[in-house]
């Protein structure tokens, strides 16, 4: 039985997404949105030809507006967001495969490389607090390309970290600087495909932020082997310097300040006596386009300064039980990959398997086949199956449609888990290690996709403080888990540690269905609050 608010949006066709001047409409459940024209009768842009999928959010006439791109430009910014992200994550991960030749050579012992790997990951977290407010107010292109040139320099400068002082300052400052692969290229998605794309373009982010991290272990070893460990992170900078010219002289900005008086009203025809429809710039006078330099400009608008007001503001949302709960999942699936990193060198080159560092290496090449499942299933396949439920759904679409996409995550999870440690107890044979490595890699490329979806759906127009707030929650349980690891499976045994796992791990994914139950009505009690943030964001110019 559709709720109230469903049948309010049938009736009135109303957007979630397309919010007029200030705000958005009272009587909308934020991230509830009518996607499908069942009956062909909204007044409202299409997804072309005979389509009835809504376009959320509604495009202006501006061709510039990133929503109206060519497929052609939309593909080149998507390709400068996975270049910026691919290359950031091998820098950030390169140093896992490279601790024991680090801790030799420097004299550092492998505790401290590894207490300085998780300063990184939580100032990669908290450094979002910054950036994302900076990006907002004076645009991505300039955040993305200065946070490549910053962590290019600290690449150069890791193989000369001798000190325990020096080597945490190195990674604190990686992590500042590297902070906006966690929460910016998600906004770029959603600055220029609609609701019903992002999922296959939210899946190529998660395939590579998570691909990158699982590449690095494999080229680390072979470069480790022969030129040494520190061109490991002098071929970083190499890449990284590749990336920055990349973006240098094809990345676009996407921040862009919609005029909803360019925006096509989405009620229809005959209902439009119950709502005054916002008015339409007429298509037939659009606006220049830019040129090539105009595209490329590093300061592309100036804004009234209130990068004060919005540094707080992710802090605040931390109150809103979706967002917690988006920050919670992301976390908790991110743990087992912490799992992952922290056993594989040690289950993989002790006895039976005896791996040299260079086969550790590769056998990452398992998880990277992993995240490409995953982020297709999560992504494409995603798409397909949430647009089914909406149909079924009278063309209505809430965001946690998407978490039944979990379901997998319910099966996989504990598998994985018991697989890998039971496994290494009792010498199972090294395929199925490898093998467990990979559906660990998948089910870990599923959460990223579809938390970071479930927080943006349900909180489009604050979709960039939403996602620092996942990220802060997210990076904070990855670092303090990472000082458990290692006491915890001496403690326990390989056995009974990836035992307990499981069940906990079972017992995480499970917490969708609490989501799915009581999701739509936690954002109905958020909505008042979200609508005062909505209308702070509109009277600065920062809602994208």
């Amino acid at each position: 039985m559709a709720s109230n608010t469903e049948k309010g949006l049938r009736k009135r066709g109303s957007l979630d997404d397309s919010p007029p001047p200030g705000g958005i409409e009272e009587h909308v459940v934020p991230g509830t949105v009518h996607l499908i024209d069942l009956e062909r009768k909204m007044r409202a842009k299409h997804a072309g030809g005979d389509s009835d999928i809504v376009l959320v959010p509604a495009p202006s006439s501006d061709p510039d507006d990133p929503l109206n791109w060519s497929p052609r430009r939309k593909a080149l910014s998507t390709a400068c967001m996975s270049m910026y992200t691919f290359m950031i994550g091998i820098a950030s991960s390169a140093i896992y495969s490279v601790l024991e030749p680090v801790s030799q050579d420097t004299g550092l012992t492998l505790n401290e490389l590894n207490n300085g790997t998780g300063y990184l990951f939580l100032l990669a977290g908290w450094g979002c607090l910054v950036w994302q407010p900076l990006a907002l107010q004076y645009g991505k292109r300039p955040v993305y390309l200065f946070s490549m040139l910053a962590t290019l320099a600290i690449m150069v400068w890791t193989p000369y970290t001798k000190t325990n002082g020096q080597y945490l300052a190195n990674k604190i400052l990686q992590g500042f600087f590297a902070a906006p692969i966690e929460s910016l290229a998600e906004i770029s998605v959603a600055d220029i495909y609609f609701q019903h794309e992002r999922g296959s373009y939210l899946g190529l982010y998660s395939f590579m932020l998570a691909g990158s991290n699982f590449f690095a272990p494999v080229i680390a070893g072979f470069i480790t082997n022969g030129q040494g460990w520190k061109w490991v992170f002098y071929w970083c900078a190499i890449f990284l310097a590749i990336g920055f010219v990349f973006n240098l002289i094809l990345m676009e900005e996407t921040n862009y300040d919609r005029n909803y008086k360019d925006v096509i009203p989405s009620t229809p025809p005959e209902t439009s006596g119950l709502e005054k429809p916002r008015p339409v710039e007429a298509f037939a006078s659009p606006k220049e386009k830019k040129t090539y330099l105009q595209k490329l400009s590093v300061l592309p608008q100036k804004r009234p300064f209130h990068l004060w007001k919005m540094l707080p503001r992710p802090l605040i949302l931390l109150s809103f039980p979706v967002i917690l709960y988006a920050g919670f999942s992301y976390g908790s699936n991110l743990v087992w990959f912490n799992v992952l990193n922290g056993t594989a060198s040690s289950f993989l080159s002790s006895p039976p398997y005896n791996f040299r560092p260079s086969l550790v290496g590769l056998s990452y090449v398992s998880p990277l086949i992993g995240v490409l499942l995953g982020s297709l299933w999560s992504g494409y396949i995603g798409d397909i199956i949430v647009l089914r439920i909406a149909r079924r759904n009278g063309g209505i679409l809430e965001p946690e449609h998407r978490l039944w996409l979990f379901g997998l995550s319910v099966v996989l999870i504990p598998f994985s888990l018991i697989l890998w440690g039971v496994g290494a107890a009792h010498g199972v044979h090294w395929f199925g290690l490898v093998f467990a490595m990979a559906v660990i890699a998948a089910s870990n490329s599923i959460s990223i996709q579809l938390s970071v979806s479930y927080a943006i759906d349900s909180y489009k127009d604050l979709a960039g403080e939403a996602m620092v707030t996942v990220i802060l929650i997210r990076n904070t349980m990855s670092f303090a888990i990472g000082y458990g690891i290692t006491p915890w499976v001496q403690g326990m045994g390989k056995q009974n540690a990836f035992i307990l796992a499981a069940m906990v791990g079972l017992a995480q994914c499970l917490t969708f269905l609490i989501m799915v139950k009581f999701g739509k009505r936690s954002r109905a009690k958020t909505r008042e609050r979200y609508q005062k943030y909505v209308q702070e964001s509109h009277s600065m110019g920062m809602v994208h």
